[in-house]
């Protein structure tokens, strides 16, 4: 795979009719006319880049990735500017990320650059597919899969690299207001040494269970806790969470259970440059729990490429209800939410060399 390789393009004859209103799209629930798809065989790398009508795809019933998980994918989206521009935010990151999980699963690495800009080529085939409306855009999903038709745990040898969009809304249904979390204690999500660093289908098979108990309990995500002690706090949900104390902003440290996210990146390089104090460290439940007691726990919020920013209003730990600041939007993941939309639609200026154009 490099950049020298050839992209064919073959265009579909029957394009879909797009979601007509888009105050109802919900996330990931409609697909556009293109997807892109590379093979992969051992002794001839990466090959026959292609972009192909969307469409179901054929599979061995013994293909690989559905035995023994040897998957990763990404995360980013395509957004219209006021001047009807079609732009990416951070492409490059998401696609050093999918090289770190393809080396943790023994996935031949891709080329980076090749990546972005198949991206770019699929995003301006299916260019009408960004949505227009307020907190709307088009989400983009690269992942590789092994296809080896073989039971037997081994590194596959033959793999497929695609890339299919999804024009989506809030991925909350309650959007920007702040949710409810759920501290969860039974199950873990990963542990130092594993896979939590990564992203993987394996880490969010691992997490269904406990975020369906905390559904059926009137809550929207779950707070994970470490594998190991069960007292630091992790990840809520599919997101990095972040907490102010007494003026000064805290996330967990990446120590390798923890997907090191785009968001989190960006919200900690923007709350710098804002004068915050932004410390990366272990953080563990009860100093969140004395922080409310005490009256200096003044935000939490999550962080994540599908949701941007999510408030946390409430947290359920074990028979105590915390509320956090009124169980409203704080001022700074307000600001946060405001500054990195308006970043990456082209409404606020992007003084970090953030957005990319897609030409």
């Amino acid at each position: 795979m490099s950049l020298s390789q050839k992209i064919e393009i073959i265009r579909t004859q029957n394009p879909k009719s797009k979601p007509e209103d888009v105050s109802k799209l919900g996330f990931g629930n409609y697909f556009t006319d293109h997807m892109f798809i590379m093979n992969y065989d051992e002794g001839k790398g990466w090959h026959s880049p292609r972009i192909v009508p969307y469409g179901p795809i054929s599979l061995d019933p013994a293909a690989m990735c559905l035995h023994y998980g040897q998957e990763v994918f990404e995360g980013l989206k395509a957004y219209r500017t006021p001047g009807g521009e079609a732009v990416l935010f951070r492409p490059d990151r998401n696609m050093a990320r999918l090289n770190l999980s393809n080396e943790r699963l023994c996935i031949p690495l891709i080329d980076e650059e090749f990546a972005v800009e198949a991206v770019k080529e699929l995003v301006k085939i299916d260019e009408g597919w960004i949505p227009d409306g307020e907190g709307t855009s088009l989400y983009i999903r690269p992942f590789i899969i092994a296809v080896d038709p073989h039971i037997g745990v081994k590194p596959a040898s033959h793999l497929l690299f695609m890339i299919i969009m999804s024009p989506v809304g809030a991925y909350y249904p309650q959007g920007i207001n702040p949710v409810k979390i759920y501290v969860e204690r039974n199950y873990v999500r990963a542990v130092r040494g594993g896979m939590g660093y990564v992203k993987t289908a394996g880490n969010y098979a691992a997490s269904l269970k406990a975020q369906d108990d905390a559904y059926k309990l009137g809550y929207t995500q779950v707070l994970w806790l470490d594998g190991v002690e069960r007292k630091y706090i992790e990840e809520v949900g599919t997101m990095n969470v972040f907490f102010k104390i007494n003026g000064e902003i805290i996330t967990p440290a990446l120590t390798g259970s923890i997907l090191g996210g785009i968001t989190r990146l960006s919200c900690i390089e923007l709350l710098r440059s804002w004068g915050y104090k932004v410390t990366e460290r272990q953080i563990a439940l009860a100093e969140v729990e004395k922080a409310a007691e005490d009256g200096t726990l003044e935000e939490a919020f999550g962080t994540g490429t599908a949701a941007v920013i999510s408030p946390i209003g409430e947290l359920k730990i074990d028979e105590r209800n915390i509320v956090i600041n009124d169980g409203k939007i704080g001022e700074v993941a307000h600001k946060l939410y405001d500054t990195l939309t308006g970043i990456q639609t082209g409404r606020v200026e992007d003084p970090f060399g953030w957005v990319v154009k897609i030409k």
